[in-house]
């Protein structure tokens, strides 16, 4: 019952989000580990740019919090955001993909918002 309602409520997002105008959407996922977020072209489909905590360039980075998943959170949108100055990406739409807007979801909205990402 949990994962109809999970799926209803994602699906009614995912409408509302494509109803936006901007070129751009961050989709974010998060496991029980790990969080991921990805650029998406959304008129061509295609994944522009990404970043996650798995990835070996993020691998010094993470050694040096100790202290939970909401900071590793925070320091993956602050290279994400980085990576989306370079290309030039500063307006999006912030797709959260069915997950409630708190804790590691959304330390990672505001750090995108501290770094000068508009959505």
């Amino acid at each position: 019952m949990d994962r109809k309602n999970w799926l209803r409520k994602r699906n009614r997002l995912k409408y509302k989000i494509r109803k936006t105008t901007n070129v751009h959407k961050l989709v974010v996922f998060r496991s029980s580990k790990h969080i991921y977020g990805q650029v998406v072209h959304v008129e061509k489909g295609l994944t522009v740019l990404s970043c996650s905590s798995v990835d070996n360039d993020m691998a010094n980075d993470l050694k040096k919090i100790k202290s939970g998943k909401t900071e590793i959170s925070q320091l993956v949108a602050k290279k994400l955001s980085d990576k989306m100055k370079k290309n030039k990406i500063i307006d999006i739409t912030f797709d959260r993909n069915g997950y409630r807007y708190h804790g590691r979801i959304k330390a990672f909205a505001e750090e995108l918002r501290n770094n000068g990402i508009k959505f």
